[in-house]
């Protein structure tokens, strides 16, 4: 079997001006059946709000065009599923790993970001290898199994469509519960009125969320543990429709 690296286009790459130097990286994978150019509202909203971030935008190994993903498999079942996104998820840690040495950057510093199936692979490669990123954000969260441990350095945030028929808004519940249970940072949005899409509310909340969530292990040092963090309401609510000012990864 060839190596799918082989016709893998070269990850997109947008880096601050020629004289800053990056303070954060964020890479983001886009879902099935896609390629970067699904992410380009997100990367837009990102680049607004931390203009000194790296971004880089890997393309799915599997597929050809802009039909690309993650897995070998269009539709592998259950079983063979959580064992494909093992497999990509460690891959993309190894590449996470390396664009943080480019780039001189830690994972305290570094946001996965992910829709759909690239959120699997996301959240399977922060929950199993500890000290990978600081940030997530899943978006549409396609989670191949539950988590047997919570990443412990690292705050999650689930943003869904209350709508989504593809994966339901019940699984980021899930989720959150569970990650919640043994002891990790989690947030959970939910906008009613979205589907399976990266909307404009759920962007606009998780650029609020990077720029104003204290991450867990801060707030408890400092005054014990907050109630479960946990956000519902209307894709159209004018309150979404202003970020804050303050630029925070960490």
């Amino acid at each position: 079997m060839p190596n799918p690296s082989d016709t893998r286009p070269d990850p997109l790459l947008i880096l601050p001006s020629a004289d800053d130097t990056p303070a954060q990286l964020f890479v983001l994978l886009h879902g099935e059946s896609a390629d970067p150019a699904q992410m380009l509202e997100l990367v837009a909203a990102i680049r607004q709000a931390f203009p000194l971030a790296a971004i880089v935008q890997p393309y799915g190994p599997f597929g050809a065009g802009t039909d690309r993903r993650w897995i070998t498999d269009v539709a592998p079942d259950a079983e063979a599923y959580v064992g494909m996104i093992a497999d990509a998820a460690t891959i993309m840690a190894g590449e996470v790993s390396a664009w943080q040495h480019q780039h001189g950057l830690n994972g305290e510093q570094t946001a996965l970001v992910g829709f759909s199936e690239g959120a699997a692979v996301a959240l399977e490669a922060l929950c199993s290898v500890p000290g990978l990123a600081g940030r997530a954000l899943l978006f549409s969260t396609r989670f191949a199994t539950l988590p047997e441990v919570a990443p412990q350095t690292a705050t999650v945030h689930l943003l869904h469509g209350a709508e989504d028929r593809v994966a339901p808004a019940d699984q980021a519940r899930q989720v959150h519960v569970h990650l919640s249970e043994l002891q990790g940072d989690v947030t959970l949005d939910i906008a009613s009125g979205v589907g399976h899409d990266l909307h404009a509310a759920l962007i606009r909340q998780a650029i609020v969320r990077l720029q104003t969530c204290v991450p867990l292990r801060t707030w408890e040092s400092a005054q014990g543990a907050p109630s479960l963090r946990v956000d519902e309401y209307s894709a159209d609510d004018p309150q979404d429709g202003e970020v804050p000012n303050p630029r925070m990864l960490h």
